[in-house]
């Protein structure tokens, strides 16, 4: 089966909501979301991943809601274990959902989900979006720990967080323990994808990680963008993650 590609156009609305933070819902406002979900789909994505934060400092309720309606692949919703974006997932029902930490002061999502400390959080989150019927996936971190909890729980996916290989000057040992953490999971009868960092260069390591489904991938991808547009960035990326084994 050949490895899936998730875009986030979180950095989308971002830069949208420099300008037209106040705004929006206004006709000038751009760059939009749907068109950047629409030319992603077109460069072959295979589904959206979109972030709602408490703070809304990106992606607004009306963005995913848009999205969802006029785009036609899966929607993967990112959210915090908040009351507040529990209710937003049961009205979207998108086709997954990623758990996720959230904290006011990153500027994007730094460190993977303690599904130890939280884990009758967690747990419940868990159950209550699965018995709406959305596929639940846990962003957490390469520990064999977490992973095993991750599956205690009930999660159909875990999305290994690559921020920490992404950051190393060498790789090595980032990418063993990332291979450590996807074999496990798959042996628990997981779902593995991975995301964070993810870009054009240190693509080809990522692909030494065995019985990956599915790499989520936006700020690269986004950046890209500027230089491309949103369809070539994106058919760039795919065509890098041609020809992967995961069986290595």
């Amino acid at each position: 089966m050949s490895l899936l590609l998730g875009v986030n156009i979180d950095h989308v609305a971002t830069l949208r909501q420099a300008r037209y933070a106040l705004q929006p819902g206004s006709p000038n406002a751009e760059p939009d979301v749907v068109e950047a979900a629409r030319e992603a789909k077109a460069g072959g994505a295979d589904s959206i991943t979109v972030h709602v934060r408490g703070d809304r400092r990106h992606m607004q309720d009306a963005d995913v809601f848009r999205v969802k309606e006029a785009v036609d692949i899966a929607l993967n919703l990112e959210l915090g274990i908040t009351e507040e974006m529990l209710d937003l997932a049961f009205r979207l029902n998108p086709e997954f959902a990623c758990l996720v930490p959230e904290t006011r002061e990153e500027v994007t999502t730094e460190g993977g989900l303690d599904v130890i400390a939280l884990f009758g959080t967690v747990r419940e989150a868990v159950k209550r979006l699965k018995d709406r019927g959305i596929k639940v996936s846990l962003f957490i971190d390469p520990l064999l720990e977490h992973v095993e909890e991750a599956a205690r729980m009930g999660a159909d996916m875990i999305e290994l967080h690559t921020g920490a290989f992404a950051n190393a000057v060498d790789k090595g040992d980032e990418i063993s323990r990332l291979i450590a953490a996807a074999q496990l999971g798959h042996e628990r009868g997981l779902q593995v994808n991975a995301g964070h960092g993810i870009n054009y260069l240190n693509l080809p390591d990522v692909l030494k990680v065995p019985h990956l489904s599915e790499l989520n991938i936006g700020h690269s991808i986004v950046s890209r963008a500027i230089s491309v547009g949103m369809r070539s960035a994106v058919a760039e990326m795919a065509i890098g993650m041609k020809g992967y084994d995961s069986s290595l």
